[in-house]
């Protein structure tokens, strides 16, 4: 057996070729649209933005667009132009990361937990009902790791309760439930751009919506709380005076992060194929390890493979979670986890009251989730030394 690196063996990449999980894959045409635009001097909200809010809208089949600074920010938007506020609450799953919590806290709501499926990792519709109260205005999903919800189950819950619908996309944008793209069930959906993302633009989000109502005040409170001509001030079309009718955010994105969008978005269909063959590879290699695969993907979907999750059997390695992340890390490899679940986390506890117990199949996934590089950047090799170095730790614990 090949002595582990943790234990002191050779790692299966050299030191100074270590593998950085989530490395995004940028190209030419991306490279020279971000120096044409330094050339232009729009570096601000201008062109390119508006184009890529219109190539967004096109590519998912929606009217309206807009596009700001993360999707934190496009979470936050959402809410509040949903009028949620204090005394209200918003119905997420503890399998996410803290900006889905943190958003609605921002909001002035109070977030309410509903499990997660054990198989699929997303929310439960059945968990969502349990948890409606007079208080609920919204449900606020996450496609996660790319594979989309229930949607069916969850549109009719929210129909049933006349509720909002928020779909936090940010792992999701190639995803399809039944032939509609994710994103566009709900009131509003949600994207980021994030370095790590199936597509990026650095730091960046989008929203998606047909409503215009909901679309105008997006527009104002992303931008100050100006008037949605504001974001038309400094176009060719003349200069537009702008009045302020409301505390808004700094939320825009820029024609700089605008320019690797663009272009990016050109090829998310070839990137796509490019995760999935991995993601397929990946699945045919691991069988038969100590771990858990992905269940593969649903009937009349399609999934976005953004993410590749298998789950440590740590009681047959006799290992926790850590140990593998560790381990791994010795070889080289980056790894990521999505993640610790929400309740875990000592200020959510602290504010809201949650505690171990409370939702046991996140807790399950928490405690055994690794997430392994998968992304278009990855060569031939790259995914050889995934596969080699995941495979000799997990035969050889």
């Amino acid at each position: 057996m090949a002595q582990l690196a943790i234990d002191g063996g050779n790692p299966v990449r050299k030191n100074e070729n270590f593998l950085i999980f989530g490395s995004p894959l940028i190209e030419e045409e991306e490279i020279e649209e971000v120096v044409a635009c330094l050339r232009s001097r729009w570096i601000g909200t201008g062109p390119r933005t508006s184009q890529f809010e219109r190539d967004f809208a096109k590519y998912k089949g929606i009217n309206l667009a807009v596009a700001v600074n993360s999707c934190t920010a496009a979470l936050h938007l959402s809410i509040k132009a949903c009028g949620i506020g204090n005394g209200d609450e918003v119905i997420t799953t503890p399998m996410t990361f803290c900006a889905t919590i943190n958003s609605i806290i921002h909001a002035g709501a109070t977030p309410v937990l509903a499990d997660c499926d054990r198989d699929t990792m997303n929310i439960s519709p059945e968990e969502i009902e349990k948890k409606i109260s007079p208080k609920t205005k919204a449900i606020l999903i996450v496609h996660f790791a790319g594979r989309p919800c229930e949607m069916d189950a969850i549109m009719s819950i929210a129909k049933s309760y006349d509720l909002f619908v928020i779909e936090d996309c940010a792992h999701a944008i190639e995803a399809e439930y039944k032939g509609i793209k994710t994103g566009c069930f709900g009131d509003i959906g949600c994207f980021s751009f994030y370095v790590t993302k199936n597509i990026i633009t650095g730091e960046g989000g989008m929203v998606i919506t047909n409503d215009e109502r909901l679309v105008g005040k997006i527009k104002t409170l992303a931008l100050h709380g100006m008037s949605k001509d504001a974001w038309k001030r400094f176009s060719d079309e003349g200069y537009r005076h702008y009045s302020v009718i409301g505390a808004g955010f700094k939320y825009n994105m820029t024609d700089m992060q605008a320019s690797i969008g663009i272009h990016q978005l050109k090829k998310i269909e070839k990137y796509w194929e490019k995760r999935r063959y991995i993601w397929n590879k990946y699945n045919e290699c691991f069988r038969g390890l100590p771990c858990f695969l992905p269940k593969e993907p649903e009937e009349n979907t399609k999934h976005a493979f953004h993410l590749y999750t298998p789950l440590i059997d740590i009681v047959q390695i006799n290992k926790n979670r850590d140990w593998v992340l560790d381990a791994m890390q010795a070889e080289n490899i980056g790894i990521g986890v999505h993640y610790i679940p929400i309740h875990f986390h000592p200020f959510y506890r602290k504010t809201f009251g949650w505690k171990y117990g409370d939702f046991p199949n996140a807790e399950w996934i928490g405690e055994r989730t690794i997430s392994l590089p998968l992304g278009p950047a990855l060569s031939d090799n790259d995914v050889d030394d995934v596969i080699s170095a995941f495979s000799k730790i997990m035969k050889n614990h």
